[in-house]
């Protein structure tokens, strides 16, 4: 063998379990906002097709969360969708995205507001040919921190919708949110190990996490939680700002190590789907901003 083809195959060889893990951006799910792209669902497909991609996220339609719209324009999305070959991951809502009312006559008729939008979502989230539901832990008000005393009530209440959605056959997945009992991985982490219903999981939002002041949300933040419980993942990207707090920014263009969290999580088992939830703008355009963070956002898949 000549000196040559001895140094390609050894080349060849070293590179090669580089190129196994190699991941194929076309095998996973990988999503996005369809209102981070356009209010109107068609130029949000569109937008997916061009990408070659066929997961959506459901949020707004037509300007309204999609559980204030009627059912028969939810029935309109799917057809929408079923032509395009597009399947929907998740549908997004406002549950339980709301202050945590008191215990009191009042605060069980917001209550009862909170268990009739579930209900919506169900509704939607059959029609729209999805399990997983996108909810939230309550607020508190700005500037102001958790009150732990709030705590044990919330994961009952959190618990509680969890069962109702196990009845109804469907997976809530409780996202971390600035401005929320649930904001950081840390938090995130302690309900997951208080309420151990089968149907409740979490989406995870790393970018959130370091918006509500979690130092290092990966690796640190992540290792905090039970990733066999992570049901659904928001990627985008941040940058720190004087004062703490986090603003959004394409990928690529913040901090967000995307490569090393896309790794964890397949390594962890992960076969939900990965979301981009661009939330800036480039030029005043959300299409634009999509555009150039699903680019960014691909090539660390491949990446990874």
């Amino acid at each position: 063998m000549s000196p040559i083809s001895r140094r390609s195959l050894l080349i060849s060889s070293a590179l090669l379990p580089q190129l196994l893990r190699a991941v194929d951006p076309s095998k996973l799910k990988i999503s996005i906002t369809s209102d981070e792209v356009d209010a109107d669902l068609d130029i949000a497909v569109a937008f997916l097709k061009r990408f070659n991609l066929s997961w959506v996220e459901i949020r707004n339609l037509s300007g309204k969360y999609n559980t204030s719209q009627p059912v028969e324009m939810i029935r309109g999305a799917r057809k929408t969708l079923d032509a395009a070959g597009v399947r929907t991951a998740i549908v997004d809502t406002g549950f339980f995205k709301v202050r945590l009312p008191a215990d009191d006559a009042e605060g069980r008729r917001k209550l009862d507001e909170q268990w009739a939008l579930l209900d919506r979502a169900f509704v939607r989230a059959e029609i729209l040919g999805t399990d997983k539901i996108r909810t939230f832990a309550f607020t508190h008000a700005r500037g102001e921190q958790p009150d732990p005393a709030h705590y044990p009530r919330i994961y009952e209440l959190v618990a509680e919708s969890a069962r109702r959605a196990k009845k109804r056959g469907f997976r809530l997945a409780l996202e971390n949110v600035g401005g929320s009992y649930v904001a950081t991985a840390e938090q995130a982490s302690k309900l997951l190990a208080a309420v151990q219903e089968e149907a409740l999981g979490l989406t995870w939002d790393p970018n959130n996490s370091a918006g509500s002041g979690d130092p290092e949300p990966f690796p640190a933040g992540f290792e905090k939680l039970d990733a066999a419980r992570i049901i659904h993942v928001h990627l985008r990207d941040y940058r720190r700002i004087p004062g703490g707090g986090a603003e959004w920014c394409g990928v690529g263009e913040g901090e967000f190590d995307h490569v090393g969290q896309i790794r964890a999580l397949l390594k962890a088992g992960y076969k939900e789907a990965f979301s981009l939830e661009t939330h800036y703008k480039i030029d005043g355009s959300k299409a634009k901003a999509s555009e150039f963070s699903m680019t960014a956002l691909l090539d660390r898949f491949r990446k990874a």
